[in-house]
């Protein structure tokens, strides 16, 4: 079963004194694809300003956006109807073992994704940890258990962690959001070889959705992996990707897919408000 869902997404920034130019890239567009569908969507500034799109390496849409003219605030917001549908794993005749998911030109192929980074380190414990979950179980299975094994030992605690925090920095507190645990996950799938990305949008909170009414809605990450074909998982929520996710970019990490980051020209920010709406339309 199909939902039809509006997310609004909105920042503000006030500056601490005018800000004479600032460049910026927003992303804001949920992605088209099998899963999804996108019906409308627009991003917007104020003040008002010109902008172009382009997609970037890993396929996301972006809105790049520069002002010239000083302001002492800006708002950021992004409208969108999005189709979305239930993800589907790989079919049994798609489906990989360890010795064909591990072959050179699989590797070579998903470097990218298979990679550590700043966000997702090595750490010979997790890779410790990852084997023995997942030790007799097929590539497929490996991943939900990684993915629910996350789930049960980090602790939802929004605050003890940063934007900037990494997987093992997160996993020493045992504690951290949503970020953190996709970032946990991809740690151990990475150490197995499996394939994996970071996966940014947003999550209706209900399941019950009443049509018409509008929540606070949540941005979200969860992961992909690749055991013959891509697929994600939400180890924060323990769940398969259902109709109540909105996804909008993929990438190693989340360095690849910010929400929005730019650079300028004056005095630091005095305050910064996210705003995120959802409503179920059908």
């Amino acid at each position: 079963m199909s939902w039809r869902l509006r997310v609004v997404h909105s920042t503000g920034f006030a500056y601490n004194a005018p800000v004479t130019s600032s460049y910026n890239e927003a992303r804001l567009t949920p992605r088209s694809d099998t899963r999804q569908n996108v019906i409308i969507n627009r991003v917007e500034t104020i003040p008002a300003t010109r902008s172009y799109r382009y997609t970037d390496y890993w396929g996301t849409a972006v809105t790049a956006f520069d002002l010239h003219a000083p302001h002492e605030e800006l708002e950021v917001s992004g409208l969108s109807v999005v189709e979305t549908e239930p993800d589907a794993m790989p079919s049994d005749d798609e489906l990989l073992d360890w010795e064909s998911l591990h072959h050179e030109s699989v590797i070579d192929r998903y470097d990218e994704v298979l990679s550590n980074t700043g966000y997702v380190p090595v750490s010979r414990q997790l890779g410790q940890v990852a084997k023995r979950l997942t030790k007799g179980l097929t590539p497929q299975e490996a991943v939900l258990a990684v993915c629910q094994w996350v789930h049960t030992e980090m602790e939802y605690v929004p605050g003890t962690t940063g934007v900037h925090t990494s997987a093992v920095e997160a996993w020493k507190e045992k504690k951290g959001v949503c970020q953190d645990y996709a970032h946990l996950s991809l740690v151990m799938l990475r150490s197995l070889g499996i394939p994996s990305r970071y996966v940014s949008g947003y999550l209706h909170p209900s399941r019950s959705a009443v049509i018409d009414r509008t929540v606070e809605g949540q941005s979200h990450a969860w992961v992909e992996a690749w055991t013959g074909g891509w697929w994600g998982y939400d180890p924060t929520n323990d769940l398969a990707i259902s109709e109540q996710h909105v996804s909008v970019g993929v990438g190693r990490d989340y360095s690849d897919v910010p929400p929005l980051k730019g650079i300028y020209t004056g005095a630091g920010a005095k305050d910064l408000e996210v705003k995120v709406e959802i409503t179920r339309l059908a």
